[in-house]
């Protein structure tokens, strides 16, 4: 019986999410991407948030501290589709984790169903003449948690920092997989180095057929 239920959840899932995409889909077919069209990208995703009984934390749980040094799991829920397609990953991240501020090189928005993630959000203030070297000015700090979402242009940058005592559990929309986008930069916050972020500091991410 217990399999029977979870592959109806599972099967119930497949078709909300491909649903949500192919609106999402269509959404960028019509407009161009900007922050107005980010915000109805950023509703329908907010719309698949509220089916919480699809993407309960324990069918995508975060690390176990005893188990394990990662203190994230990244979900992705669309691996069949393209890699010039959106890419959609379920975030699970335990309280204390926090990354370098860092561009995506494509558009972004993130839709919290539980849990607390603080984003601070960057400007860029130096003339971008140095291929090692950024200087950072802090814009705002946004909490995302549910009823609170954000969205980002190609070249925003923000950093992420969980806060509270339970786990995150929070939709990442990406214009491609975050896989593809390998010129995406980091910066150290204290000294302003310039990383590759994909290639020191993103883990790979678990298929959800």
């Amino acid at each position: 019986m217990s399999n029977i239920q979870t592959s109806g959840v599972s099967s119930e899932r497949r078709v909300a999410v491909d649903a949500t995409l192919q609106e999402v889909r269509a959404i960028l077919k019509n407009n161009p991407v900007s922050r107005e069209s980010l915000k109805f990208i950023t509703v329908r995703l907010e719309a698949l948030a509220q089916k919480t009984h699809l993407f309960l934390p324990a069918d995508f749980p975060a690390p176990v501290a005893e188990e394990t040094t990662e203190t994230a799991t990244r979900y992705h829920l669309n691996p069949a589709d393209a890699d010039d397609d959106i890419a959609l990953y379920l975030n699970a991240i335990n309280p204390g984790k926090t990354t370098f501020p860092h561009n995506h090189t494509t558009w972004a928005t993130i839709v919290a169903l539980k849990g607390h993630e603080l984003n601070r959000i960057y400007v860029r203030t130096d003339d971008k003449t140095d291929p090692e070297f950024a200087s950072l000015t802090l814009l705002e700090e946004v909490t995302i948690q549910p009823g609170t979402s954000i969205a980002f242009l190609p070249e925003d940058i923000h950093s992420i920092h969980v806060t509270g005592q339970e786990s995150t559990l929070h939709f990442h929309l990406y214009g491609k997989p975050l896989e593809t986008l390998t010129q995406r930069v980091g910066i150290h916050p204290e000294t302003g180095r310039i990383i590759n972020f994909n290639a020191s500091q993103m883990a790979p991410s678990k298929v959800v057929p």
